[in-house]
């Protein structure tokens, strides 16, 4: 049993210190932070030129709810950019039906396109509402 444990904190801290760009990862969603994050078996991903409102906000709230019900405890592939962001690593996750991840909470009114990362890849799913969402000065 220490054995496996052991190894389990040496590939923590391998994952946790250099992810290559272009690396895909496949797993279950462990964990739900926001609309623009998820934990993918402890891993967190950001997903890349995302912008959602935080969870002191109502909407921050209701994005939270709507990615738990679609996502927690499901299966996930990420695409990686090899970036990291405090304790976050960049990617674009897909459903396993190829779909999108951030492209639906966009197209659902529950998060932004954030050009200055995404080049403008998400601006098509915006809707309505997503645009009357404030943009982080990040993103322009």
């Amino acid at each position: 049993m220490r054995y496996v444990t052991g190894l389990a904190a040496v590939l923590f801290i391998a994952l946790s210190t250099a992810l290559p760009a272009e690396e895909w990862i496949e797993g279950r969603v462990t964990h739900v932070r926001d609309i623009d994050t998820i934990e993918v078996n402890g891993l967190a991903v950001r997903f890349n030129g995302i912008d959602g409102p935080e969870l002191q906000t109502p909407v921050g709230r209701a994005g939270q709810k709507w990615l738990r019900n679609l996502v927690l405890r499901k299966p996930v592939t990420c695409s990686m950019t090899g970036v990291r962001t405090y304790d976050r690593w960049v990617g674009t996750c897909y459903l396993p039906s190829g779909e999108d991840i951030g492209a639906l909470a966009i197209a659902h009114g529950l998060a932004r396109d954030c050009p200055r990362y995404s080049r403008g890849k998400y601006q098509r799913f915006e809707i309505k509402d997503s645009r009357r969402l404030p943009q982080s000065s990040y993103c322009r």
